[in-house]
Order: C-alpha cells, then structure tokens, then sequence
C-alpha cells in the first residue's frame, strides 16, 4: 500500500484503497459488501499486434480471466467445490459488445467456461455473446444490481457453432459503415442527434442504435429511412453523455483507459463543491472529461479531504489583530499552513500553521486582539538544491551515438588548370 504516512493524514482504509485505485494499473478492485474482485488489466497481455489483438498468453482476449474485456470479474470461486448434494447455480452472465451484460438461465445443463461464445434467446431470433461470469458467483452479481436470482431469465441455447460465429463476425463488420451511413440519414433529417453506436444482433436480423440528444427526438421518419436503407429490424436507444462514453471507451487526461469503460459500474453525481474541496481550480475544460461532464474521479479522494479539512478553520475564517483584520487566502492540506492577508495589504500573504491559526481564534472569541499576525509566522526555510555531478556521462542520451565528421568548409585555393598561362615567378 501506498506510504500515506508522509502526509500526516488520518486516512481510513477506504480512502487509502481510492487513492490506489485512481492511481495505480494493476490493482484489484472490491466492490462495497460485496466479494466481488474486479482485475483493471492482465499483466500477462499487451496489444502489441499490429492487428490491436493481445499477445502475450495468446488467447486472443477470451482467456480465464476475462481481463482483456471490458469490465471484467475475476471468478475467485472457480477453484472451490461445492457442498455434496448441492448443484451449481444454472445462471451465466454474458457480454455482448462494448460491456453490455445480461443474465441467462443456463437450461440445457451446458458446461460453460469463462470465455465461451454461446447463442441465447434474442427477440427475434438469437444473439451470440461471451460468458463472462458462471456459478454461484452470478447469484451474487444479480443481487448487487438488484435483480432476483429466481426471476425468469432468457435462455441460452447452445455453444455457437462455427456457422454462428462466420455470421456474428460479418455483422459486427457491417457495423462502422451502417453507423457512418446512419449520421447522414439524421443529418439530411435535420435531427438534433448523435448517432454514437451500431449494434448487430449475432443472427444479423436486427440492429440497435445508441444516439445522444439534448431533447426529445422524434425519429418515426427516420427509422422508416433506416429499415429502407438497411433492410433489418431497427431498435433506437438514447443513452446519456456518460454512458455513450462507458460504451465507446478512451484514454482520459491521466494517459489511462476511462475508469466508466474498465470498471466504473455506477455513475455519482459529481459537483464543483469536489474540486473546491480539493484546492483545484475551476477550469471548465481540466475538470471535465471525456464525456463533457465532471470527472468521476474528483471523488475518489474526496472523503480524504473532507475528513482533513475537519481539523481545519473556516475558509472565512477571519483574524482580528491591532494591524488590522486579515482574511484567509488559501489552504494547503498537506502541509497543513493557512495563508492569511492584510484588508490593507492584500497582495502580502502571511504563512501560519493551523494549530496557530486556532489559537488566535480562541483568543478573539474572547474578545481580544493579537499584536500582529507575524509573530506567529511560520519561518520558511530554504531547501538545499541537490546537485548531482556526472561522473561516467551516462546522463547524455547520445553517448552511443557515433560522432559526426567535421566538414572542412575553408575554400581552399586551387591551382590554376592550364600552368602555362600561369604567373612566372620573378
């Protein structure tokens, strides 16, 4: 765990694990009263391929752990036995594309595995997805999304066949150019729509699209453009900012992939109260992420400052002195100082301690004023700049570089071709 000593701050274990979750890769995620790991990456893959597929255990993304996928589980039940006598639960989760997960009822007593490609129950017709999820670890996934493990689910049919897959790949590839092709149908519509995503189902029968919009939409005309142009069954789904950004996926401000496409499962609502709290500026387009709204992150840490900032005087805090009042200026957390300043002298900010600052507090609730506020200056002390000298040269990154030849531009004079026309020496 990351060293939260050095910050003198009294950091619960749930902070300390936020705070290693935002910043850390390889970091197992647990989910609130819930036994449920949650694995951000493989260490064993890199996409590395030209073609973008992993290598490294070369599973091609359906490996064990299903970690190469978006919001991935780590089944930690799968080692275990069950109690005699006690069977399996015959629920399975299935992925489809971009993170969408449903549950199925597993009827036909299938032996299913982590990364198996099954046909389930679609309307109409079937879909293919990839088991993410089986046992009795699905029993609790349902209860933490708030569905009932005994309700009727859909069901899977079989493990797809050769024949399933040749006709889910084709339609998965028909997706980017219907998607391209359904934006200039809303376009020359003039609908006040994004089109953001093209689904197919795995039978190639029907095809939903996600779009973004700021009102209502009425698309009757275009979905009657679409069923025209496209000839399948069409199904429309607004999905909000966030969510057309947990589906689509990124790399965020912090050089990672969106935490909403890898594990964030639930969106809180974010406000700007976080970052004041956390001393950030208010800069519309640092706070904001990729989906136009608030970082989710900016409340990760924020129960760690709330709780530091318990410690802390008021921002409005104010100090009577015989110099005159002075106002808080700025905090810092961490260090634990207040900067104070002069209604006089605004541009003079003073340094002080917070147990200073309480103390001259407690002094004024009693009616009383302090000499002036720097007497109780807190002496900043210059940090010695470290020097280090190069001794071997390897801190030049063009040690092994071979040296270049130095050209000789002199013009140097040439004897004249023809000598006999040439000056005779005296």
């Amino acid at each position: 765990m990351y060293n939260f000593q050095r910050w003198n701050l009294k950091v619960s274990i749930k902070n300390q694990y936020l705070y290693a979750q935002k910043h850390f890769r390889n970091v197992v995620q647990q989910t609130d009263n819930q036994h449920i790991f949650k694995i951000m990456a493989c260490t064993n893959c890199s996409t590395g391929a030209k073609d973008g597929t992993p290598k490294g255990c070369n599973n091609n993304g359906t490996c064990g752990t299903d970690s190469c996928n978006k919001l991935s589980v780590f089944d930690w039940l799968s080692n275990m036995t069950l109690p005699g006598g006690q069977e399996p639960f015959d629920a399975a989760e299935i992925r489809f594309k971009n993170g969408r997960k449903e549950f199925f009822r597993n009827t036909e007593k299938l032996t299913l595995a982590i990364g198996d490609i099954v046909a389930t129950e679609a309307s109409p017709g079937h879909d293919i997805g990839i088991v993410t999820l089986t046992g009795e670890l699905v029993k609790i996934q349902m209860k933490k999304k708030g569905e009932n493990p005994d309700k009727e689910l859909a069901k899977i049919y079989r493990k797809a066949s050769q024949r399933d897959i040749d006709i889910w790949t084709e339609a998965r590839n028909k997706e980017e150019a219907v998607r391209m092709r359904a934006r200039e149908i809303a376009i020359n519509l003039k609908l006040e729509m994004k089109i953001s995503d093209v689904e197919f189902q795995g039978d190639g029968s029907k095809a939903t699209f996600y779009y973004t919009a700021n009102d209502r939409v009425d698309f009757r005309q275009l979905i009657k453009e679409f069923a025209q142009e496209f000839k399948i069954r069409i199904e429309m789904k607004q999905v909000g900012f966030r969510q057309e950004a947990a589906r689509l996926g990124g790399i965020g401000s912090c050089g990672r992939e969106l935490c909403c496409s890898t594990w964030l499962t639930d969106f809180r609502s974010v406000n700007t109260s976080a970052a004041r709290y956390q001393q950030l500026s208010l800069n519309p387009q640092k706070l904001a992420g990729q989906c136009g709204k608030l970082k989710c992150c900016l409340n990760y840490e924020l129960d760690t400052y709330l709780d530091a900032l318990k410690d802390f005087p008021d921002m409005d805090t104010k100090l009577y002195t015989e110099k005159g009042d002075a106002y808080c200026q700025k905090v810092d957390i961490f260090k634990e100082i207040m900067w104070f300043a002069y209604a006089n002298a605004p541009a003079q900010w003073l340094v002080l301690p917070v147990e200073k600052v309480k103390e001259i507090v407690a002094i004024n609730k009693k009616k009383e004023r302090v000499a002036a506020l720097e007497d109780y200056v807190v002496e900043s002390t210059q940090e010695v700049e470290k020097k280090f000298e190069n001794v071997v040269g390897q801190d030049s990154l063009t040690r092994f570089d071979q040296p270049k030849k130095r050209k000789n531009n002199k013009n140097k004079k040439r004897k004249p071709s023809n000598f006999k026309n040439a000056p005779k020496k005296e």
